[in-house]
């Protein structure tokens, strides 16, 4: 079923639109330019909010450098009034420093959700990001999983009073 969407609704869409088009020719002007004057990017796995244009601005600035081959496919939209959510599959490869951790050199591949709000000129007043951060993580190499024998090593070295308070609450609830 196809839903005509308002003149409003198509513009919004049309903006969010031109941002992912300059997120991928990494311009960082064009990406601004989508942005309203009360700009604000919310990165929610890590509980990362970045509010006015400067704060947007270094965000994308540190994003372009630790992925500088950084696509976006959008693998689907949906569209309101108040925003547009957008599926996307984020690829690169981490060859610049990110969140404290030196180039790996490794692909990164990932499905992200972005939610984009408008002001009341129709510009982005907001993009709030969603993914599954420990997978892009164990992508760049600082997570496995611990259900698997390095993992299970990882784990045991890196916190061994964790492990240990997890085995002894296991062997005391299977004495209960």
């Amino acid at each position: 079923m196809t839903v005509a969407l308002s003149d409003r609704a198509r513009a919004q869409l049309a903006l969010v639109e031109e941002h992912v088009r300059h997120e991928n020719a990494h311009n960082l002007e064009g990406i601004l330019g989508t942005f309203g004057s009360g700009a604000r990017y919310d990165d929610e796995p890590w509980a990362e909010h970045h509010d006015g244009r400067d704060a947007v601005a270094t965000y994308y600035t540190n994003l372009l450098v630790s992925l500088p081959d950084l696509r976006i496919d959008i693998k689907r939209r949906i569209v309101t009034e108040d925003a547009v959510v957008l599926e996307v599959q984020i690829n690169g490869t981490h060859l610049g420093p990110w969140r404290g951790l030196p180039a790996t050199g490794r692909r990164v591949s990932f499905p992200l959700c972005g939610i984009f709000t408008f002001d009341g000129a129709g510009k982005l007043a907001g993009e709030r990001i969603y993914y599954d951060r420990a997978d892009v993580l164990q992508q760049v190499g600082l997570f496995r999983n611990p259900q698997s024998l390095i993992g299970r090593v990882e784990a045991l070295v890196s916190h061994p009073l964790t492990v240990a308070g997890a085995y002894a609450r296991k062997l005391v609830h299977r004495g209960a």
